[in-house]
């Protein structure tokens, strides 16, 4: 099976063509540029093929474009007309500051980091994302977000402007250590924590962290319970590192349940200076995955279980729902399998996407049942399905080899650049071999008024 698609050349960045072809069930992104070559990238191993996995959506153009259609894709982001998809989930950077010196990290926060916005230059943020989309869902991102010690008033900040969804994504590491830190954060209308969580065993962190992290890992698990935020654990897959992991991060979720609401799985990305291409060996691809789910947690999800986004293009994710049953098992609560449906508007999927994510990774609001509600097996599965659900997904960000200009203008996941664009995270994130950027520090102008 071969498709046409673009992309860009991994030493300059510039777009050229590229075609999807799948040998002996292995799909792979193949492009040529005249100046630098030709490279080869897998994109799609084993499980479910490429082209079943496949969706159509009719796409839906952003409420407010902001950025005129002129070079052409990937180089007129901010959003514009040309896009496919309405913002679901719009990412705010608050400091670029960190605690960690991560090799991982997509904000490259190690380096020297630039002066915190202000909290005006935020407010302006958020009016523009009000603008561009809507009341969307905001993650405040960074670096690192609890490095600021005002993260407590932009959340409120953002409450107060009207977003319904507030997720911090953060490390857990000044959660874990300062008591009364997450109270402080809930009080302030924090809905959901993104815990970085790579794995449970101390040698994962050490290489990927750069130092043994599990003990704050937990201790930020339990302040984020006791303060009543929902909890995503969130780990990179590494080939060879931790993907021998996932089952046992499965059954932790399991074990913290009701509290832990979900884990979100991003297979490694290759964003920063790679003068030489990753290898095939050094990527995981979603269906391996899937694959790898069902066999470390002995059967009790199965890759036939998940199935792809109704929101973002779908080869960019997926995900199963479960209910965590009173004896620690795991029973599927979402359909998996094939759909032959028609083609769906896009904005259609953002608009159940931002609705789950707030129902689903929010904590849960701990309430008594209705009398005699649960006098029958129906009414107590049903109480048990509202409160204990554990949702699994993973996202598998593009980089300079895989990204593909279809994926990219079905994306819903946006980051606020500092001059007040919205702009696509893979899009944001990407690097050529040599380290240089397309957006990420080139948006520094002023917020438009």
């Amino acid at each position: 099976m071969n498709s046409i698609a673009r992309s860009v050349c991994p030493v300059c960045l510039k777009a050229i063509p590229a075609h999807h072809e799948t040998i002996e069930g292995n799909t792979y992104l193949l492009k040529e540029c005249p100046e630098h070559g030709a490279f080869k990238t897998v994109v799609w191993r084993a499980g479910t093929s490429f082209k079943e996995w496949s969706r159509t959506k009719i796409p839906s153009q952003p409420k407010t474009p902001f950025t005129a259609v002129d070079r052409g894709c990937p180089y007129d982001c901010g959003l514009c007309a040309a896009h496919g998809q309405h913002t679901c989930t719009a990412l705010l950077e608050v400091t670029w500051r960190c605690d960690l010196g991560c090799p991982v990290c997509f904000a490259s926060s190690g380096k020297k980091a630039a002066p915190d916005p202000s909290q005006a230059e935020i407010s302006q943020l958020l009016e523009r994302v009000e603008l561009a989309s809507g009341f969307c869902n905001i993650q405040l991102s960074g670096g690192e977000p609890t490095m600021r010690d005002d993260l407590a008033e932009l959340i409120a900040l953002a409450k107060k402007r009207g977003f319904p969804f507030i997720q911090l994504n953060t490390n857990g590491l000044r959660i874990a250590r300062e008591e009364g830190y997450a109270q402080r954060l809930a009080e302030a209308g924090l809905d959901s924590v993104f815990l970085q969580f790579d794995g449970t065993e101390d040698a994962i962190y050490s290489s990927l962290r750069g130092r043994p992290l599990m003990a704050e890992k937990r201790a930020a698990i339990e302040a984020l319970s006791q303060a009543g935020i929902g909890i995503v654990l969130v780990p990179v897959v590494v080939p060879g590192l931790n993907d021998h992991n996932l089952g046992a991060i499965l059954d932790l979720a399991v074990q913290n349940s009701p509290h832990v609401r979900g884990v979100h799985f991003q297979p490694v990305s290759y964003f920063g200076r790679y003068p030489q291409a990753p290898g095939d060996e050094e990527r995981i691809t979603l269906p391996e995955l899937m694959d790898l789910l069902e066999v470390q947690s002995g059967g009790a999800v199965h890759a036939a279980d998940f199935q792809p986004p109704g929101c973002e293009h779908s080869h960019c994710s997926f995900n199963g729902n479960y209910m965590v049953t009173e004896e620690g098992g795991l029973t599927k609560l979402s359909a998996g399998g094939k759909c032959d449906c028609a083609p769906r508007p896009a904005r259609e999927g953002a608009d159940k996407a931002k609705s789950f994510v707030k129902r689903q990774w929010a904590g849960v609001k701990q309430s008594l049942p209705m009398a005699g509600a649960l006098e029958d097996d129906l009414g107590r599965f049903i109480s048990r399905a509202a409160s204990h659900s554990l949702a699994i997904s993973a996202m598998a960000f593009q980089d300079a080899w895989t990204l593909d200009f279809e994926r990219l203008r079905g994306c819903c996941i946006h980051v606020v650049s500092p001059d007040g664009r919205l702009i696509p995270f893979c899009a944001y994130n990407l690097t050529s071999m040599d380290g240089e950027t397309l957006y990420r520090g080139k948006c520094n102008g002023p917020i438009p008024s």
